[in-house]
């Protein structure tokens, strides 16, 4: 069981060997660059070369620049892996900033109450991706870390984001094919149509075994200004541990207080009672 990046894998396996000459300087760093995933999170030169697209000597350029200057780091095995200077400017982004700012006590005192492994995400297209990840001492064994992503079908919070963006997003997502990670993983377009009605009207999501065996993650919505969705909240449990609904009030809560101090309107109402949506 592997993480699975749709972005990188579709633009970096694509190309032909050239010498990048279709390409600007620009697209061909970043290319570079979007040749890591979760799957390749330390590649040679050649691997470089040939997930990329670009002759050995474009590429050895190009990585030598990027290493120069902090986004590569080389490892004595001459290996390379993406640098602490991508991960320093990706923290600055003001979205993400801002939100795990204000979210990070509130995750702190949910993982101390459920023992579980808690994760803040954002939609990036197709993808859920984790802005903050703090794992738990009792919770499901998952792999899972800051910045990973998943395809937005296969996860709780996932689904929580995909059921409240636009419908002809949805539609979009749902016309595309989805990877099924196990038995459980919802992939039929018709029956996910109904998993995603199903959290709009509850407010929940829970992914039963979607992606790792023995593990359940249960997500709700963050909002924010006019009530929007601007991010979703999960714990991973153990389902032998943990049954979803008995998680449910402590996730709540923390996914409440995150939304009032972002300025939700709705945040400032007496809460409803919340259902379970089991997908």
């Amino acid at each position: 069981m592997t993480v699975h990046s749709i972005h990188s894998t579709q633009s970096a396996r694509s190309c032909a060997p050239d010498d990048g000459s279709q390409r600007t300087a620009a697209q061909r760093v970043l290319a570079v660059l979007e040749a890591f995933d979760e799957e390749h999170l330390t590649l040679t030169l050649s691997e470089i070369s040939r997930r990329v697209g670009l002759s050995l000597s474009t590429a050895h350029r190009l990585v030598g620049e990027l290493r120069q200057w902090g986004a590569l780091e080389r490892s004595a095995e001459g290996r390379y892996a993406i640098g602490m200077r991508v991960l320093e400017l990706g923290s600055l982004e003001p979205q993400g900033l801002r939100l795990r700012e204000v979210a990070l006590p509130h995750l702190g005192d949910l993982q101390a109450a459920l023992n579980a492994g808690v994760h803040l995400a954002v939609r990036d297209r197709y993808d859920t991706v984790y802005v903050e990840y703090l794992r738990g001492r009792d919770g499901a064994n998952v792999l899972s870390r800051l910045g990973g992503r998943w395809p937005l079908h296969a996860t709780g919070t996932g689904q929580v984001l995909l059921a409240n963006a636009p419908q002809a997003f949805q539609d979009e997502v749902l016309a595309m094919p989805l990877q099924k990670y196990t038995r459980k993983t919802v992939v039929d377009p018709r029956e996910l149509r109904r998993t995603l009605a199903e959290v709009r009207r509850t407010g929940v999501a829970i992914a039963d075994e979607s992606i790792t065996q023995h593990a359940v993650a249960v997500a709700v919505a963050i909002r924010g200004p006019r009530d929007r969705v601007v991010a979703a909240l999960s714990v991973t449990l153990h389902r032998d541990a943990w049954t979803p609904t008995a998680a449910l009030p402590a996730l709540t809560t923390a996914a409440r207080a995150i939304s009032r101090a972002l300025g939700a309107p709705s945040a400032r109402r007496m809460p409803a009672t919340a259902g379970v949506a089991v997908g």
